[in-house]
């Protein structure tokens, strides 16, 4: 008679990586649109050996009105699971920052990671950024200004902000094709996106141009991977559809795809599909390289 008291034998195989956290690394300090000095923070996830690693970036969204650098765990923690070292970063929203601050930031936090590549296991030529929302927007303007000093300000000017592939989920292109104008009838909370974009756009309502980043696409504009749900109210899907045209037309390497049924930032964006599919891009475009 088998005693089920007595203890069992456990067979693991090494299959996964033990993945190190390392929270609130103050990567800059700027002041604010007040004139107010303030740091900004990253948390970094990286596997817990000796080496340099492909590094992965990833911007928040938050409607230019906050950058929560705890979000999209799952996905970050997953890519880290895969061999790269991921830092999640805070930027300057409003009213503590404002266009092109927050572009700015992005481009710091990228210095940072290569100024301190030792410290973090970072491989400073194989860098990815990626965002959400108002985070696709932001590594979308990063990324296709790769190759070139627009945007960069603050610290470590000694290394350059140039990546090697950029991934925007559901982000702006074009805030010209936004329509400003709030409804009378319009829901509280799309009131107030309405509202923070309008501020974060203050400065360059007369040049809005200078905030789309078709504008800056070049030779050096690194490959993209675009994703948008086909149900996203907030920001539709045609934002990321003209900036992958842009791109293909310039001779960029641009890969996009449609979700049907996602919203903007719901479960689907979870999925394991969607974060299969990131890591496919990443491993193509900068594991390999």
């Amino acid at each position: 008679m088998v005693n089920d008291n007595e203890s069992k034998i456990l067979n693991v195989k090494l299959t996964q990586e033990k993945i190190k956290s390392i929270v609130n690394v103050t990567y800059s300090q700027p002041v604010s649109y007040f004139r107010k000095n303030i740091k900004l923070e990253m948390d970094i996830l990286k596997p817990n050996r000796e080496g340099k690693y492909p590094t992965v970036l990833f911007v928040p969204g938050g409607s230019f009105a906050h950058s929560y650098k705890e979000n999209y765990l799952q996905q970050r923690l997953e890519i880290a699971k895969a061999g790269y070292v991921v830092a999640s970063i805070e930027y300057r929203t409003i009213p503590d920052g404002v266009f092109p601050q927050s572009v700015e930031d992005v481009k710091a936090a990228i210095r940072f990671l290569k100024a301190n590549a030792d410290e973090y296991g970072v491989d400073k030529g194989k860098i990815a950024l990626m965002g959400e929302s108002a985070g696709g927007y932001l590594v979308a303007m990063a990324g296709v200004t790769s190759g070139t000093t627009n945007f960069d300000r603050g610290e470590n000017l000694s290394e350059n902000s140039d990546v090697q592939a950029v991934i925007d989920i559901y982000g702006v292109t074009d805030f010209g094709e936004v329509d400003f104008d709030i409804p009378e009838d319009a829901e509280e909370g799309y009131r107030a996106i309405l509202m923070s974009v309008k501020f974060w756009l203050n400065d360059v309502r007369n040049n809005i141009e200078s905030t789309n980043p078709i504008s800056y696409i070049s030779q050096k504009t690194p490959p993209f991977l675009l994703m948008h749900g086909d149900a996203d109210t907030l920001v539709l899907p045609n934002q990321t559809e003209i900036l992958h045209k842009a791109l293909i037309e310039n001779g960029v390497d641009s890969k996009r795809y449609i979700v049907p049924g996602a919203g903007h930032s719901d479960e689907y964006w979870f999925q394991p599909e969607v974060t299969e599919l990131i890591i496919d891009f990443l491993n193509k475009k900068i594991k390999n390289i």
